[in-house]
């Protein structure tokens, strides 16, 4: 694979920009795009690092369904580490998908804690809360939840009008991201356009604008033929190993969970 910009590159790259912006822009333009003409097949699984981004101690999660107590998990402890491909995996209602949102931070254990990149999430306030999923975690889910009215590259364009990126910025990064998930025709196109396939590929785009240190997919092929979900892991793949990304990813087929680097099983709410 193509290597990151070098910091004397960097500095190049600066001094050209002083002297000539519109040079400099285009020199930038073919850096990224030699390093995104890599083939999956080229790319090897990075070793990830030793560094704990997400901990979970003791997670319980009890619903109340009138009088009744539903047990989502039970006492589930697990560290998965920095730039790690992990896939949670079991049987319908097991606990994979409650699990998610509590990493996430989009809903709160009743008992247990969960730890995100050295923040506490059992701590953060709602708007604290809210801000940290923002900055740290990218979402996917099975069902995409493009907007139908805007355009897609507006849609791939919606989380960084949250973090009140400027224009010019949040544009050009939309530019590249499109270009990143192959789908730079389908820019002007609303999602009603577009293939399953390519509105997956949107969606990950999406996730991506604020650039997350974490990418959390709630069945991202589970609607998807077979080809088009194995498209779908490798560019999970492929982002993973150029932004040294950890993706922790809810499945339950078997061969999508073999694709990851490890699997976290539950059953009944419990780790195997």
């Amino acid at each position: 694979m193509t290597p990151k910009a070098t910091p004397e590159q960097i500095d190049a790259y600066l001094a050209l920009f002083a002297n000539n912006p519109y040079n400099a822009m285009v020199a930038i333009k073919e850096h990224v795009q030699r390093r995104s003409a890599v083939t999956s097949e080229s790319i090897s699984a990075p070793s990830h690092s030793e560094t704990a981004i997400i901990t979970a101690q003791s997670l319980t999660k009890t619903y109340k369904l009138g009088r009744q107590r539903i047990q989502a998990l039970h006492d589930v402890s697990f560290t998965i580490y920095d730039g790690e491909f992990v896939a949670l995996t079991g049987a319908s209602g097991s606990g994979k998908s409650t699990l998610l949102q509590l990493i996430g931070g989009l809903d709160k254990p009743t008992s247990g804690e969960i730890i995100v990149n050295d923040t506490n999430l059992n701590h953060l306030p709602d708007a604290k809360l809210s801000t940290f999923r923002n900055k740290t975690i990218g979402f996917i889910f099975q069902f995409f939840y493009l907007q139908p009215f805007l355009r897609l590259s507006k849609n791939i364009e919606v989380p960084s009008m949250f973090a009140h990126t400027k224009r010019s910025i949040r544009r050009l990064h939309v530019k590249e991201l499109i270009e990143r998930v192959g789908l730079a025709q389908q820019a002007p196109q609303l999602p009603k356009q577009l293939s399953g396939g390519q509105i997956q590929r949107a969606a990950i785009a999406r996730a991506l604008m604020n650039n997350p240190k974490i990418l959390l997919a709630d069945e991202p092929t589970g609607n998807l033929d077979s080809t088009n979900s194995r498209a779908i892991i490798e560019l999970f793949k492929q982002i993973r190993a150029e932004f040294g990304m950890t993706i922790v990813l809810v499945t339950h087929n078997p061969e999508i969970a073999a694709l990851a680097d490890r699997e976290i099983q539950l059953k009944d709410g419990t780790l195997i």
